[in-house]
């Protein structure tokens, strides 16, 4: 069952409080309710409902869902009546920009899933790490993380939580230690994003506690993906990102630096122009693009 019908359902089962009166609003079997409901749990990794013998109510993840769910699902029932208002299905050439690392790494594959829907979509996925401007470029969409433009003419979504973190390979650190202070990055081969907004330092801050630290770098690149190969490799500290990190920490190729200090946060975001009516298409994607990676990417899972 997809992400959006098991959210449907959950919909209906907390406002009716209840699996049995919900499948009868559907016309599922309770079953089939309860079965969408775990299968939906499971893929957020939190419990949203509590059961009992009497009745049904959300936990405290289920109430924070509630609200994006419920707008996730309204925007797409737009979607199909807009789809519908124009006679027609889905259908033409879409083209989507996105950094390397993410359009590698997560992008990609939820296009393929997006198209296997929409068949009769041909998109052009572009990824670069450059900041390229959608309007002068002719992007229908274009994901960023950070790098937001100050311009009217550009409206966005936001997708998700980005998160900065210093990560080194096990051997690097063996060798040369495990700074306990952002002050001992200094005695460290840094590897270092070139497109950073702030290029020439990094930002901690610890609770009320706040430092910058000017980057020396050993190796620099404008690829996340590059970076990241350098680091498994034993290169040095690398400021990567959690989408781009998180199998390499659960296996243990990568290690977390400095995790008692965060970075500064950004955000995936849609990009498109703003002087142009959203097409059903760009719509329908951006809609998909929300219920994947809200509220909880499955990065961060």
């Amino acid at each position: 069952m997809d992400q959006l019908h098991a959210m449907e359902i959950f919909i209906e089962v907390a406002r009716q409080r209840s699996f049995t009166a919900a499948g009868r609003r559907l016309g599922l079997s309770r079953a089939t309710v309860s079965k969408a409901i775990l299968q939906l749990e499971a893929r957020l990794d939190a419990r949203l409902l509590h059961r009992s013998t009497r009745e049904v109510s959300l936990t405290e993840a289920g109430q924070a869902y509630l609200g994006p769910a419920s707008a996730t699902v309204e925007q797409a029932r737009e979607a199909a009546r807009a789809i519908s208002r124009g006679g027609s299905e889905l259908h033409g050439p879409l083209r989507i920009q996105a950094p390397a690392s993410f359009g590698s790494e997560w992008l990609a594959d939820a296009l393929a899933r997006f198209v296997q829907r929409h068949p009769r979509l041909t998109p052009t996925l572009v990824v670069d790490d450059a900041l390229l401007d959608p309007i002068r470029h002719g992007f229908d969409l274009s994901i960023r993380v950070g790098g937001i433009p100050d311009s009217s003419a550009i409206a966005l979504r936001r997708l998700a939580p980005c998160r900065g973190l210093l990560c080194a390979s096990p051997a690097y650190l063996r060798s040369h230690g495990t700074p306990q202070h952002p002050d001992a990055l200094a005695e460290h081969k840094l590897l270092h994003f070139s497109h950073l907004t702030d290029g020439e330092q990094w930002h901690f801050t610890r609770g009320g506690e706040r430092r910058s630290v000017p980057v020396k770098p050993a190796f620099t690149a404008n690829n996340g993906l590059v970076l990241q190969q350098a680091a498994l490799r034993g290169l040095g500290i690398v400021y990567n990102t959690s989408f781009l990190a998180q199998r390499h920490l659960r296996e243990g190729s990568l290690v977390q630096v400095l995790s008692d200090w965060e970075l500064p946060l950004n955000y995936l975001s849609a990009l498109y122009p703003a002087s142009r009516r959203l097409s059903p298409k760009v719509r329908a994607l951006i809609d998909f693009l929300v219920a994947e990676y809200q509220p909880i990417p499955p990065w961060e899972k």
